[in-house]
């Protein structure tokens, strides 16, 4: 399950999801996979399905996740080089200009955390990445919803002075619970306002349904 911070709870996209392959991902994480360059990081990488799909396309893969459960799970499932690391923390992890793409697939240009938070995480990645590098990522337009509780959050958020799609959650299971964390949600508009100033442009936009979209990010000249 999925909890915010306003009491709303869902239930998480399931196992399903995070062990699905190529012929079920949407059209939009699909054609992003086609502009994966030479070595390649996978952020939150979860069970491994897209660090998987790169390794099997040839790419040297590094996968990291902060839960010590995933990097277990895709390295049994032949992900030959995964970390338990935040994203955060990539500049001590990794040297500098050691990967040519990012990916930050399933809707994880979340991981940036906030608006305020993401010119620090994505200036670490500007610094593990090569001159030519490129994040491939992947964010829900939050707006484009006629769900309620979503909006009277979205309009909490804005009280709050933060982006409406600025997600304050944690996941549960039974008596379980992961600590609460930041996790953003951005229309195109938006991503090109927290990408100000890191370094980073969206060049590419491809659509997918439901309000899901990738973006191809690249370094300013």
């Amino acid at each position: 399950m999925i909890e915010r911070d306003d009491g709303f709870v869902a239930p998480s996209s399931g196992p399903a999801t995070y062990f699905s392959e190529y012929d079920e991902w949407g059209a939009d994480e699909q054609t992003a996979l086609g502009h994966l360059q030479g070595s390649v990081l996978d952020v939150g990488c979860g069970a491994g399905r897209h660090a998987l799909y790169a390794q099997r396309q040839g790419h040297d893969v590094t996968g990291i996740d902060v839960s010590p459960g995933a990097v277990e799970v895709s390295r049994a499932r032949g992900l030959e080089c995964v970390e338990q690391c935040d994203v955060a923390e990539v500049e001590d992890a990794f040297a500098a200009d050691t990967f040519e793409t990012v990916l930050m697939l399933g809707t994880n240009f979340g991981l940036v955390g906030t608006a305020e938070t993401a010119p620090d995480v994505l200036g670490a990645l500007a610094t593990v990445t090569t001159d030519r590098g490129r994040i491939l990522a992947q964010s829900r337009d939050p707006h484009d919803t006629d769900e309620p509780h979503h909006r009277e959050y979205h309009a909490f958020n804005r009280e709050r002075g933060r982006l409406p799609g600025a997600l304050r959650m944690r996941t549960r299971y039974k008596t379980y619970a992961t600590p609460w964390f930041d996790y953003l949600l951005v229309s195109p508009t938006e991503m090109d306002h927290v990408l100000e100033a890191t370094g980073w442009t969206r060049t590419e936009t491809w659509e997918g349904d439901d309000g899901l979209y990738t973006a191809m990010l690249e370094k300013d000249e």
